[in-house]
């Protein structure tokens, strides 16, 4: 049963004091939270005298509710693991990796001691892909050094020295430029022409190393010459030992016999000796107009339009269409393009090079 108040309370004037009482007996009840720097971790579950409950991360922190953290030296460090962990980590990868073969290290090749360069990389310099692609050539068995099928990788060559074929077809290893023009009419076949006229040189300048022509077309003669700076490779394409054939379109008025081809074939006298050709096709006739084909290993001078002369048909056009297996196709009259690594090597198979 509730008491009227009257005796401790003093009316209803005294509620300020009542409460100020109320707080009184409730700070006497509950002790005040002592502050952090007055607080004591030696006491407490499982504190000792020498300090605080050890347990998990009990020595980080001052004790199993936390505490002042000790100063670190050189930032975060890792605890250390007791040496029963340890052990027991070193048996787990015995037993793991027990009866299991050793892992055999990869060969090096100290390039301080051992000369030349690692194949795949003279090959992607020659411009046969990444050195992954030229990686997978080596697993493919399609590269040979010196004549031998190369069968590992990392496998040190000479660029200098060793003969690098790849499919059969010798590698240009060497910083040698090879180019193909279709020479339009009127262009004079040298590097530079003292008379101020057109020449080879205005389609190749701004070149770092210096190029030559692969023999001459007249100037009035239109089609495929090539360009490089390979002097054993120009000097062989053009040599009569090696015979390479080039191929030229004509334009001639007829009618022609049927036997033209034959006389060809046979051989024309000429001023300087007899010249053959080595196949012949009439490709189209339109009316009196004939565009006819001539192939023939020779070089000389105006060859093909002195032995159409002196069969009675004059040319009026003509185009040289191939040089050895190097084909104009469509390349388009005054345009200059690099040869590819295939018609490189078979360049230089047309020549034993």
């Amino acid at each position: 049963m509730r008491s009227s108040g009257s005796g401790k309370s003093g009316g209803r004037g005294n509620h300020r004091g009542a409460g100020n009482d109320r707080d009184q007996k409730q700070g006497q009840g509950r002790p005040r939270k002592p502050r952090p720097e007055e607080r004591r971790y030696d006491v407490g579950p499982g504190a000792t005298k020498d300090g605080p409950k050890a347990g998990r991360g009990g020595a980080a922190r001052g004790g199993a509710k936390g505490g002042p953290k000790q100063p670190q030296k050189g930032g975060r460090t890792a605890p250390a693991r007791p040496r029963e962990y340890e052990a027991k980590i070193e048996e787990r990868n015995r037993d793991r990796y027990a009866g299991k073969k050793e892992v055999k290290l990869p060969k090096t090749f100290p390039g301080a001691e051992q000369e030349g360069e690692r194949i795949q990389k003279v090959l992607a310099r020659a411009g046969f892909g990444s050195r992954r692609a030229c990686e997978e050539l080596i697993d493919e068995a399609r590269v040979e050094v010196n004549g031998e099928i190369v069968l590992e990788q990392g496998r040190r060559v000479d660029p200098e020295k060793d003969e690098i074929k790849v499919d059969g077809l010798t590698v240009a290893t060497q910083s040698y430029q090879f180019f193909a023009l279709n020479k339009p009419a009127g262009v004079v076949s040298t590097m530079e022409d003292p008379e101020g006229r057109q020449c080879l040189g205005d389609y190749v300048t701004n070149r770092e190393t210096r190029l030559f022509h692969v023999g001459r077309l007249d100037t009035e003669t239109e089609g495929v010459i090539l360009l490089t700076n390979h002097g054993e490779l120009a000097h062989r394409l053009t040599h009569p030992r090696y015979g390479v054939k080039k191929t030229y379109l004509a334009h001639i008025v007829g009618p022609i016999p049927r036997d033209l081809g034959k006389q060809l074939k046979d051989g024309i006298q000429l001023e300087d000796g007899y010249a053959r050709a080595d196949h012949f096709r009439v490709v189209q006739q339109t009316g009196k107009n004939y565009l006819v084909e001539v192939t023939l290993h020779e070089g000389r001078k105006h060859i093909v339009r002195r032995m159409l002369a002196e069969a009675g048909f004059p040319v009026d056009k003509l185009v040289r269409t191939a040089f050895g297996p190097i084909t104009l196709g469509d390349q388009k009259s005054g345009w200059l393009r690099r040869l590819s690594n295939t018609e490189v090597g078979m360049l230089m198979q047309e020549v034993d090079l």
